[in-house]
């Protein structure tokens, strides 16, 4: 455990998910690390750049440029240095985003299309992302809210396996986004604030904003640490009930 005097806690605490994460891969490994520049991404990429050589493991951080805001290359190029700094290798691409449907699901498509396509690239094992328990906890609300089946209330798994062999690795889902914050905060590193997340024409900000801290005041808090434990009993339900079917073909 981080336990050395000195060392912050919520430093401690993203190092720790990220070395657990990590354990899975094999020692020489290649992996993604997506790095938007804001707090959850900038304490993953952090926390990788400490971890990962302790296995021989090469990280490399992917800031995917969507165009999509004044200043978007400037962003990117900041938060590209930044991971250069912390001793990681830095890319950016560029993301088409494509007209259709919502503006956050087209740049989310794009954004895992261009990492998938660097990921095939250099031959990553893993491309980590910095979902954290509080983007879980708003997945399940919002799935409850529209009424979605036991699938979307699964949320985020922790690992996703696919089949070109590259995992979809969350290492923060258990951790709180005031923690990577904090996280910076005790690493002098300065993260990027996206006017999208203030923004309440999105439903996911006003989730964010309203619904969950209004739920938090009214039901006392632990509600977002319920819905993610909800979102993982289910999943574990659906694994479980798969694996009967499978015994039952057999």
């Amino acid at each position: 455990m981080d336990v050395r005097p000195g060392l912050d806690s919520a430093v401690a605490e993203v190092r720790r998910a990220v070395r657990a994460a990590l354990q899975a891969l094999p020692e020489g490994a290649t992996v993604i690390v997506a790095l938007s520049g804001g707090a959850d991404s900038l304490a993953l990429a952090a926390a990788t750049a400490f971890e990962a050589p302790k296995r021989g493991i090469r990280g490399v951080a992917v800031t995917v440029d969507h165009g999509l805001q004044d200043g978007s290359a400037e962003i990117a190029a900041t938060a590209a240095a930044t991971a250069e700094s912390l001793g990681l290798s830095a890319r950016v691409v560029r993301a088409v985003v494509r007209a259709g449907g919502g503006p956050e699901a087209a740049a989310r498509d794009a954004r895992y299309e261009a990492l998938d396509a660097l990921a095939r690239e250099v031959g990553a094992a893993a491309i980590l992302v910095g979902h954290t328990l509080d983007d879980q906890a708003e997945t399940v609300l919002l799935g409850l809210a529209r009424g979605s089946g036991a699938t979307s209330l699964q949320g985020m798994a922790p690992v996703a396996e696919r089949e070109d062999g590259c995992r979809i690795l969350r290492p923060l889902l258990e951790i709180r986004r005031a923690t990577t914050h904090a996280a910076c905060a005790a690493q002098g590193l300065d993260p990027w604030l996206d006017p999208h997340n203030a923004d309440p024409r999105y439903t996911r900000v006003r989730v964010r904003e309203t619904v969950l801290p209004t739920l938090e005041r009214e039901l006392g808090p632990g509600v977002a640490e319920a819905l993610a434990r909800t979102a993982a009993q289910l999943r574990e339900d659906a694994e479980a009930f798969a694996e009967m079917i499978d015994e039952i073909i057999e």
